[in-house]
C-alpha cells in the first residue's frame, strides 16, 4: 500500500485516523461523484474527484497536516475524512469532515473522528481557534458542529464570499468536554 511517510495515526474507541493512502481512491470517488457530495461542491466528475483527492493528499505535503481518512479499526476500510484544513486563501483554520459511506451515516463516526482530529489540531499543531464552514442546507453537518460544541459565528469571514456558508466556531477541546 502506498502511503505518505511520517504522518500521524490517531486511534479512537472505534476508528483509526490516518493520512490518505492509494487505496482510498475508489471509496473517495464513489462518494465525490455522487449526490452525497453536494455540500462539498459535488457531485464531481471522476477527473475532478481525482484532482480533489490530490488536493487532500498535497495538503499533507505542503502544510504538514491535513484531513485524516477515518476507518474502522477492524478493517481499515475508509468511511470518511475529518480533520484540520487550511488551503491557500482560507480565512481561518478549519476542522472539516465528510462521511463517504452512506451505511456509516448516523453512527457517530464523524463526531468521533472530528473530535479526535480537533484535539490533535489544538494539541499537536497548537491551534488557538478553529471553525467549520458548513453549507446552509447541510442539516447533518450543522447538527454535528453543534454536538461538538461549536457555535455560529456570523462575523467570521468565509472562504468564498459568493457561496452561502455558515461558520461554526469551535471551543478548545478541554472547554467542549
Amino acid at each position: 500500500m502506498i502511503a505518505l511517510a511520517g504522518t500521524p495515526v490517531i486511534r479512537t474507541a472505534r476508528l483509526v485516523l490516518r493520512a490518505p493512502q492509494a487505496g482510498d481512491w475508489e471509496p473517495w470517488a464513489a462518494f465525490a461523484t455522487s449526490s452525497r457530495a453536494r455540500h462539498i461542491g459535488g457531485p464531481l466528475s471522476r477527473a475532478l474527484a481525482w484532482r480533489a483527492l490530490g488536493h487532500l493528499t498535497g495538503h499533507w505535503v505542503h502544510r504538514g497536516y491535513g484531513m485524516f481518512v477515518f476507518a474502522d479499526q477492524a478493517d481499515w476500510k475508509p468511511i470518511g475524512m475529518a480533520g484540520p484544513w487550511f488551503p491557500e486563501g482560507w480565512p481561518e483554520h478549519e476542522i472539516g469532515w465528510s462521511v463517504w459511506s452512506a451505511a456509516a451515516e448516523g453512527r457517530g463516526y464523524a463526531r468521533e473522528a472530528a473530535a479526535a482530529a480537533r484535539a490533535w489540531a489544538f494539541g499537536t499543531l497548537g491551534w488557538d481557534t478553529a471553525v467549520s464552514y458548513v453549507a446552509p442546507g447541510n442539516a447533518r453537518s450543522i447538527a454535528l458542529a453543534e454536538r461538538l460544541g461549536a457555535v455560529r459565528d456570523e462575523a467570521a469571514a468565509v472562504p468564498d464570499a459568493a457561496a452561502p456558508t455558515l461558520v461554526f466556531r469551535h471551543p478548545r477541546p478541554e472547554a467542549a468536554s
